[in-house]
């Protein structure tokens, strides 16, 4: 490793956005699917109603929609994210007492992820606000819920800043924040134990494409698996915050278990006293299975677009540790020749 931080920090950062660039590439589409049904989760049947339906409404770009935010998002977190990854294995390694080139073991690298996941939400908040915004653009305006309007990155960003001032593009933070420091341990941890497999007693840096890519993969499935619901309402804050009216994190998740639980059975089965016992209509226990009921239905909800999510974690993290494992792999040899 170079003896210069700086040096070290640089090709972090650069290995970062080569992966972060890899890894939008690969799964916009499923992104784009994921953020509708999380926000429209009462207008989609599932994924492949979303696919067709998107497609019909909007045509192929409807699937990359958000793309040039998403990218600039992806870069901007993976570039942090990964920089700040190796100053905090230096900090991870100076409280456990080891010497700066130790290797660490699996669970110090996901401690040290999660605290670099802190910083890289700073920078992920408002171009992820851009993109989710641009993602459902249609939808809210067919909804009636915001007027129409130029579907274009810098008509998003200059009504962020024209309704609520250089803060409005940290609408959604507390989710943010929530989503990925207990993400990112899941994320890096799920990594670096997949790689332990793989390499059974070998270096880790001897790994190859393949092994990389399924190791990435895994620790982008434990990251969604873990936090999947607080990124549903990360989504739902940013995007009906255009409406003005949107709530913060803890009222956002009582709304979507009270109204999509609500709306769900008034929709199917108010009528069906079947699945309470007694069956008595007026009965408390009667009342007491309605409101279970739509406690239960309502939490679903925090799980709507869950497929894509898991289709995409795959390529898409997969991609993205082996661009940065690669990329990083030749910048340093590259240094170590000069």
């Amino acid at each position: 490793a170079p003896s210069n931080p700086a040096i070290q920090a640089a090709i972090d950062l650069t290995a970062g956005a080569a992966g972060g660039t890899a890894c939008v590439l690969t799964g916009q589409p499923f992104d784009t699917m994921k953020v509708k049904m999380q926000t429209f989760p009462d207008l989609y049947r599932g994924l492949t109603d979303c696919c067709l339906r998107t497609y019909s409404q909007v045509g192929f770009r409807g699937f990359y929609k958000g793309t040039s935010p998403a990218l600039i998002a992806n870069i901007a977190e993976n570039s942090v994210l990964f920089m700040c990854y190796g100053f905090c294995q230096q900090v991870v390694r100076k409280v456990v007492g080891l010497d700066r080139q130790a290797k660490l073991s699996d669970l110090q690298n996901a401690a040290a992820g999660s605290f670099a996941s802190a910083f890289a939400a700073l920078v992920l908040c408002p171009t992820e606000l851009v993109k989710c915004r641009l993602q459902t653009m249609y939808e809210m305006e067919t909804s009636g819920k915001i007027a129409a309007s130029q579907n274009t990155v810098w008509s998003v960003v200059k009504e962020i800043f024209r309704k609520d001032g250089p803060l409005g593009f940290y609408h959604g933070l507390s989710s943010t924040l929530l989503r990925e420091v207990p993400g990112y341990f899941f994320f890096f941890g799920g990594y670096e134990l997949s790689r332990s497999f793989f390499a059974s007693g070998r270096s880790k840096d001897e790994l190859g494409p393949i092994p990389l890519m399924l190791s990435g993969g895994f620790g982008g499935i434990c990251l969604w698996l873990a936090v999947y619901p607080v990124d549903c309402i990360k989504s739902r804050i940013q995007v009906l915050s255009m409406t003005g009216k949107q709530t913060g994190l803890i009222r956002t998740f009582l709304s979507i278990v009270k109204n999509e639980g609500g709306y769900r059975l008034s929709e199917s089965r108010l009528y069906d006293v079947s699945f309470v016992q007694p069956k008595t209509c007026l009965s408390g226990v009667h009342y007491v299975g309605i409101l279970k009921l739509g406690l239960r239905e309502g939490i679903t909800a925090l799980y709507s677009g869950l497929k894509p999510t898991m289709i995409r974690a795959f390529p898409a993290n997969g991609a993205l540790f082996l661009a940065y494992e690669y990329s990083r792999k030749l910048m340093m040899s590259q240094l170590e020749a000069c």
